[in-house]
Formats: C-alpha cells, structure tokens, sequence
C-alpha cells in the first residue's frame, strides 16, 4: 500500500508509507496526484528532473510536494513515478509522467496548497503524514 486517506472533516489527510524515507516521499507525490486525478491512468511516458532545498526534511517535503503543484498548475504535467534522492541539504527528484488530459486522468479534487499542519515525518515506521488545503 502505497498510502491511506485519513479522516478530516474540510482537506485532504493522507498518510504514505514506504521501505524508506525516499519512497515516503514519493508516495506522499502519488497521493497527492491520486487525489487531484485517476492517476492510474497516467503513463510514464515524459521524465522531469528537479532539485530543492530545505532546512529540515519537513522544509524538503513542503517544498517538494509545492513544487510538484506547481508543475501541475503552471505546466500541466502529472507525474505518478519519482525516484527521490538526498544529498547534503539537496532533494534531487526525477520524476515520470505524462500531459495532463481531463478526459483521460478523470479529474477528482482541486488541491489548492501543501500545509505544514498535521505534517508528520515518521523515520522509524517509515511514513509521511501531509494534510492538502482543498
């Protein structure tokens, strides 16, 4: 399971899990695009390459997930597959995905921004909790 819708009366709560911290973080992405989109209907088809920064993994992960928004909204591109990667203060992310097409990738919520509220960074289970202002 690559994550879990938690309950939350207004947003969008979920919870990633993974082998490891990396995988956390992409399956918090995959989340946040199943939320947005089917995005089992999404193909691996186009790979974009980013990097961030951040003073703490909670900063990473803000940043990661709003800059993964933003090429959503700005570009209109949909990744469902991420190889994250840490050096020093740098998260590097490739990630696989394909054009946004509202008649293929059945559009579900609008997401309107990462929050830091509720954020939760677990490196023992490992797991990711990120709440979605939608």
């Amino acid at each position: 399971m690559k994550y879990e819708r938690l309950e939350h009366t207004a947003d969008v709560l979920i919870k990633a899990f993974g082998n490891s911290i990396e995988e956390c973080f992409g399956n918090a992405a995959y989340a946040m695009f199943d939320t947005i989109l089917d995005a089992s209907a999404v193909e691996p088809l186009k790979t974009v390459r980013f990097s961030i920064d951040g003073d703490n993994l909670y900063d990473k992960l803000y940043n990661f997930l709003s800059e993964l928004l933003y090429l959503f909204d700005a570009e209109h591109f949909v990744p469902v597959e991420f190889k994250v990667s840490f050096s020093q203060d740098i998260l590097t992310c490739e990630s696989k995905g394909e054009q946004y097409n509202p008649v293929k990738h059945d559009p579900k919520t609008e997401i309107k921004a990462v929050t830091y509220h509720k954020m939760n960074i677990d490196l023992n289970e490992p797991s990711i909790t990120v709440l979605f202002d939608v």
